[in-house]
């Protein structure tokens, strides 16, 4: 089993779009520049993740993408399945079929145990979950240009 760039950056796309969505629509250039991961790369992912109601487009000035859903409602099993990243350590896409002569090898309840664990696990883990991650990085590196936007626009504000 492996996860491709496709997972990967579609999970840290949402991520920068989760941490600035309270500043309303995020455009797919910021999070291109900001990630460095290639416009056009990201517009194929964010056409998936839209179809599979994770984030909304807004046209226009001004516009971008926003969450489809609250960032503790969206988890990274969600973003890997709606960009068709297969998570799958078996040798035969989970048909029983592993061997030469489409027979089962003796090993296929062990992958198909680890690929339940996997999905289990980054089912657990929400955006929500990565923004307090991220949070917590960042107060601890607050010196950084990154980390420092990010912290004065989390902010809570006094009244």
């Amino acid at each position: 089993m492996r996860l491709t760039t496709k997972g990967r950056f579609a999970v840290t796309a949402m991520l920068d779009l989760a941490l600035r969505a309270q500043n309303g629509p995020v455009t797919l250039a910021g999070i291109s520049e900001r990630q460095q991961i290639s416009l056009s790369y990201l517009e194929q992912l964010f056409g998936k993740l839209r179809r599979n109601a994770l984030v909304d487009s807004v046209r226009g000035p001004g516009g971008g993408y926003c969450l489809a859903r609250p960032t503790h409602a969206i988890s990274v099993a969600d973003i890997i399945t709606a960009v068709d990243e297969p998570l799958d350590a078996t040798q035969c896409g989970g048909k029983e079929n592993c061997l030469e002569d489409n027979k089962r090898c003796m090993t296929h309840d062990l992958w198909t145990d680890l690929n339940r664990t996997i999905y289990e696990y980054l089912a657990s883990v929400t955006l929500e979950t990565l923004i307090a991650r991220q949070r917590s990085h960042c107060q601890g590196v607050s010196a950084t240009i990154e980390c420092s936007a990010l912290l004065e626009k989390r902010q809570p504000q006094v009244a």
